[in-house]
């Protein structure tokens, strides 16, 4: 099982690191306001991914529950060491969650352009925060199931 895990949480780091390309021209502006240009691009990416992309964004939460699964298929199996299994499934639990009650929402509304740009930066930077705090949970899940073999 852990080979699935390990393809699960490439595949979500792979995402990551797509959403995160968009995401770091808000660690480049120094004012509170994001400029236009990287308003309009941040929001265009979030609109295509979020909303145009039915039903290929389905894709990616259902790697995530699959990824959860052969986690803790992994944990019943009791093949390797506890700490492998049970500390990928807190990691990726604690990202998952999050990502479904506040990172996608925020970035459909991002998407959607049709808040102040004064709002529209706030959640863009708080979406790169949690693309980065998301990113570095599945690598040590990566790492956990990549050392498990």
């Amino acid at each position: 099982m852990h080979t699935f895990a390990a393809t699960g949480a490439g595949f979500l780091l792979a995402v990551l690191w797509f959403d995160l390309m968009f995401d770091v021209q808000t660690r480049k502006a120094s004012s509170e306001v994001l400029p236009p240009e990287v308003l309009t691009s941040i929001s265009a990416y979030y609109r295509c991914v979020t909303t145009e992309a039915y039903p290929m964004n389905r894709l990616i939460a259902l790697v995530m529950l699959l990824t959860l699964a052969a986690i803790c298929a992994e944990i019943v199996q009791g093949e390797y060491q506890w700490w492998v299994g049970w500390g990928s499934l807190l990691l990726a639990g604690s990202g998952f969650v999050p990502t479904m009650i506040r990172t996608v929402p925020n970035a459909r509304r991002l998407g959607s352009a049709q808040d102040s740009a004064g709002e529209r930066s706030r959640l863009a930077r708080g979406v790169c925060r949690d693309h980065m705090f998301s990113f570095a949970r599945m690598s040590a899940v990566l790492i956990l199931q990549l050392i498990a073999r």
